[in-house]
């Protein structure tokens, strides 16, 4: 007579030392989002002030809340765009001038200068970084005054190439530039096209420059900003309210003279419309922005 076995499985033996430990709830985690949204909170309200008193009237702009919206949006529209023939426009074009050219330009030159300081050896190499960190943590206010000396000198002040030409070297983009060249662009890629008998220059077009896109974006960006939002640099260079930037414009309204009052709902719009095209210029480029240095790098 045959007896049936049967088996039980025995529970898995524990390892000494290796019991399984409880996962610890993380509580700490909400204190960087919570740190996050305060600073969200700290750089809206400004934005929200300017929206809400751009479309209030001079009247109600001192005797209503804060940030309840009014009603005069429109005719600060109006008014703004006939506000002695409508230099506002001028005035954002000029911007728009000085900050696309002068980013552009800022960002080629940038490229350039990075990758070559990242990939070729030569001697003063290191000395020549070093001054471009200090270039970095050199205020830009320190050097207006000799800028405008120089521009003076060369006949060039009152131009648009006074605001232009101080624009174009950046010493952070080169700094930036640089370290993103080292890190996306493998030694290796760019032996081997000049094995192939590719000249410098179509290395860099054709294997350096596509790696580079998202870094070039970003030097970009930082220099349109900051070109954009420059205030001392045209107001030093420039006489004419014809070739003024937004910044220097709008200042333009706020001191009238004695004579005059401020015009303090117009100087808001023209805020406002000012923000515009740094809000579509972050949302249009955003793609081209990736997450880690070797994104640009060519994928096998």
């Amino acid at each position: 007579m045959s007896t049936a076995l049967t088996t039980r499985s025995a529970p898995p033996a524990t390892r000494p030392g290796g019991a399984a430990k409880a996962a610890k709830p993380r509580t700490s985690g909400w204190i960087p989002t919570l740190i996050l949204l305060l600073g969200a909170v700290y750089c809206l309200i400004p934005v929200l002030w300017v929206l809400m008193a751009s479309t209030k009237s001079g009247s109600e702009l001192f005797s209503t809340f804060t940030f309840s919206p009014g009603t005069g949006f429109l005719q600060n529209l109006e008014d703004l765009s006939a506000y002695r023939g409508g230099v506002f426009w001028q005035w954002l074009a000029n911007s728009a001038l000085y900050a696309g050219v002068g980013a552009l330009l800022s960002a080629s030159l940038s490229g350039l200068t990075g990758y070559a300081l990242a990939k070729f050896r030569f001697r003063g190499r290191t000395a020549l970084f070093n001054i471009l960190l200090a270039g970095v943590l050199m205020p830009p206010i320190t050097l207006a005054v000799p800028q405008y000396l120089l521009m003076a000198k060369a006949g060039l002040a009152d131009s648009y190439w006074s605001v232009l030409l101080p624009s174009i070297v950046s010493p952070y983009g080169i700094y930036l530039s640089r370290i993103y060249a080292a890190a996306a662009i493998p030694d290796e890629v760019v032996e081997a096209g000049r094995l192939d008998g590719a000249r410098e220059f179509r290395l860099f077009r054709s294997i350096a420059l596509p790696m580079m896109v998202p870094g070039l974006v970003t030097v970009f960006l930082f220099q349109f900003v900051a070109i954009w939002n420059n205030f001392l640099l045209p107001y030093i260079m420039l006489g004419d309210d014809k070739k003024f930037p937004v910044t220097v414009g709008l200042y333009s309204l706020l001191a009238q003279g004695a004579n005059q009052p401020a015009l303090y709902t117009l100087v808001i719009t023209g805020a406002l419309l000012s923000v515009l095209p740094l809000i579509a210029l972050f949302l249009g480029l955003q793609r081209y922005w990736r997450v880690d240095l070797l994104s640009g790098a060519v994928k096998s």
